[in-house]
């Protein structure tokens, strides 16, 4: 399981707190209005973000001064961080070697993670002659090398089309549900992973506010902030 203990991050301009459990294997949503707290949660568990108090847990062990290296997860975020002058192929081996000293045996992973990811025959292309759907795929396909049990996402599949969008988040469903990962993903549009998540979880003025299955945060009168955020009287 996933636990922050009231965890305190502390900025010059405003500050967040957090308290959260995610069984282990389960998809949460991150849901919110924007600049409500949801990059800097994911932050804050990936090591990016000053923890002033509170722990961070996963599977048992504490994470909350650990290193980014250091921490059992991979992050995907929005422009999918790919080199451009690198080769589909040699972004993914960058999850296995950063500096691409990669043997038989690793060549064969990312040959497997790239077809995985239905990106089979395409790993001598670089990123400006791939789509923008097939540029996430490359992102994910490198975190799947990486081997780690916890898979943030920091709304990586915004700019695509509602269509491949669904598409994505449903490829990431199934990898997870094939590896036992743990996923955190902020989302713009809380209908996009009502069928595929097991919770979602609220995120407003730097606390998260109310966290439930799907079904349950949809509904009506769950909390004036969430009936605000989806516009609902």
């Amino acid at each position: 399981m996933l636990v922050l203990d009231d965890v305190r991050v502390v900025y010059p301009d405003f500050e967040v707190r957090y308290d959260l459990a995610v069984p282990e294997g389960a998809l949460c949503a991150l849901i919110g209005p924007s600049g409500g707290g949801k990059t800097t949660l994911l932050h804050t568990i990936a090591g990016f973000a000053p923890v002033v108090s509170g722990t961070i847990t996963f599977a048992g062990r504490d994470l909350t001064k650990l290193a980014p290296a250091e921490r059992p997860l991979s992050i995907l975020f929005q422009d999918h961080n790919l080199f451009p002058h690198l080769t589909a192929a040699q972004n993914v081996g960058l999850g296995i070697d950063p500096r691409l000293r990669l043997d038989a045996a690793a060549r064969e992973r990312v040959e497997v993670a790239l077809r995985r990811v239905e990106l089979g025959g395409l790993g001598g292309r670089r990123p400006a002659e791939l789509s923008g759907g097939q540029r996430q795929r490359v992102a994910i396909a490198r975190a799947l090398v990486r081997d780690r049990p916890l898979m943030l996402l920091d709304e990586p599949f915004t700019g695509l089309d509602p269509g491949l969008r669904a598409d994505m988040i449903a490829l990431v469903d199934t990898l997870r549900r094939e590896r036992r990962l743990t996923v955190l993903m902020a989302i713009h549009s809380p209908e996009d992973a009502a069928d595929v998540a097991d919770l979602f979880a609220f995120v407003a003025d730097g606390r998260v506010d109310a966290v439930g299955p799907p079904a349950e945060m949809l509904a009506p009168g769950r909390s004036p902030k969430l009936d605000r955020y989806f516009r609902r009287s």
